[in-house]
């Protein structure tokens, strides 16, 4: 793994893909933004444009295990993104468990007083932001 460069992390949903970004020391983490889920070709096209204006050297892709850390259909849907992931990008590509990343982010943007609508726009972003935060630290 390469110690430095910035860290992108991905949060796969069926209708939106949060995507989160850390600083070239990979100390901080921040939402970027939320593409829509348009397939694999289209995240690929989108992931690659952004790798290289971001200069990002390494993509995290959550994986969302059940609380007992069991698979789930979820589970298994974006552990099947991140192998295909693998196989076409040029950078590392790793699966983190982001078992409560959503949970915690909804908990955050109502601190920040976000509505719910207002919350639903960014929540996938912010939830990528928590566990790429979670990885940063450990």
């Amino acid at each position: 793994m390469n110690p430095e460069g910035r860290i992108l992390a991905l949060d796969y949903g069926e209708k939106r893909i949060g995507l989160a970004l850390s600083d070239p020391n990979r100390i901080f983490a921040k939402p970027l933004c939320i593409l829509s889920n348009k397939g694999f070709e289209q995240l690929i096209c989108e992931l690659q444009e952004i790798i290289v204006n971001n200069q990002v050297t390494m993509l995290i892709v959550g994986i969302p295990y059940a609380i007992d850390g069991s698979f789930t259909a979820k589970t298994e849907e974006c552990q099947s993104v991140l192998d295909r992931l693998q196989e076409v990008l040029t950078i590392p590509v790793e699966g983190f468990d982001e078992r409560y990343s959503t949970w915690e982010a909804n908990e955050e943007l109502k601190k920040m007083g976000y509505n719910w609508q207002q919350a639903r726009k960014i929540k996938d972003a912010m939830a990528a932001a928590i566990f790429l935060r979670e990885y940063l630290s450990k």
